[in-house]
């Protein structure tokens, strides 16, 4: 009895052109999700990295804005002669350099709860500064008992270009001299400071700073003059709160730098490294109100005025630093 035979199988098996071509898309498909989260994360790191240095080139400055605003704060609208003189001097310098003057008073901001001295007025009026020119480069406080004596310097070159910042700036070094544990960085970048403060002999200055715009200048100021600082008492009111401030938060000292009292602050009539000498930037005539050591703060300007000479626009001595 003879059956039929089974067909042949062929010797080849076919192609599976069909099962090929339809896992060809899901790879291509599972690639470009790969390719696609990959691209998301270095945008993401990009931005980031933009954030944190503070990238501006994408934004539109309007013209004719100063790139430096000068605040000093006075005590009242009755200005003396010596408030007249301070003026004068930080008009002269802002017009030679096209930087922004702006004159508040303590009384324009509250300082009642918690009470605080008057002094505190500096951090809200920095404030007042960067709202109303929000697209300077730069706020320079300088206290009222402060004279620019070389206007020539600009805050730029003077202080803030980083080649110059980067010699000048103490690393490594107590924040509060001679003994603090904390130390500034060793390795900061210049580019990368938003703060400068001088340092004197056995604390942190506050007479004369500068801080750069952007949102690390103003969480600075709103956590220096945050309502526990100042009702905490401090001995030295906010020059405390700043020293507490710099040493045991780091996102603070990250972005601050500590540089000699020289440099932006000398005192007329300090001694060792923070005295005033001819040619320096400033001459800070701190404690010039003092009545009863026998100090005047007009007598003690217009002498030091007088002497180097109100309109003297040449270079800084050797001296000078």
């Amino acid at each position: 009895m003879h059956f039929a035979l089974p067909p042949r199988t062929p010797a080849r098996p076919p192609s599976y052109t069909a099962t090929r071509s339809s896992r060809t898309p899901l790879i291509r498909r599972a690639r470009l999700k790969q390719l696609g989260g990959i691209a998301s994360a270095i945008i993401s790191l990009l931005l980031l990295l933009s954030w944190l240095r503070g990238d501006k080139r994408a934004e539109i400055i309007p013209p004719g804005t100063p790139s430096v605003v000068l605040v000093t704060v006075f005590a009242s609208n009755e200005r003396g002669d010596y408030d007249h003189i301070i003026e004068d001097n930080r008009r002269d310098y802002a017009g030679r350099h096209g930087y922004a003057a702006f004159f508040p008073n303590t009384t324009d901001y509250d300082l009642s709860e918690p009470p605080v001295p008057s002094s505190w007025a500096k951090i809200p009026a920095m404030r007042h500064a960067m709202t109303l020119y929000p697209y300077s480069t730069y706020y320079f406080y300088l206290d009222r008992n402060g004279l620019i004596m070389q206007p020539e310097l600009s805050v730029e070159e003077h202080i803030m270009n980083p080649g110059r910042l980067r010699t000048i700036m103490l690393l490594d070094k107590p924040v509060v001299p001679p003994e603090s544990v904390i130390h500034t960085y060793k390795n900061i970048k210049p580019e990368l400071v938003d703060a400068v403060f001088t340092q004197g002999r056995s604390d942190v200055r506050q007479e004369s700073f500068i801080l750069r715009r952007g949102e690390w200048a103003k969480f600075f100021l709103d956590a220096w003059f945050d309502s526990l600082y100042r009702s905490y008492n401090f001995q030295r009111a906010e020059g405390h709160a700043l020293e507490h401030l710099i040493q045991w938060h780091g996102t603070i000292l990250l972005r601050l730098a500590l540089v000699p009292q020289r440099i932006m602050n000398a005192y007329l009539k300090g001694e060792g490294d923070g005295a005033y000498s001819t040619g320096d930037f400033v001459a800070s005539l701190y404690g010039c109100d003092n009545v009863d050591k026998g100090r005047s703060c007009e007598a003690e300007a217009t002498q030091l005025l007088e002497h180097t000479g109100s309109s003297d626009t040449g270079k800084p001595s050797e001296k000078g630093i």
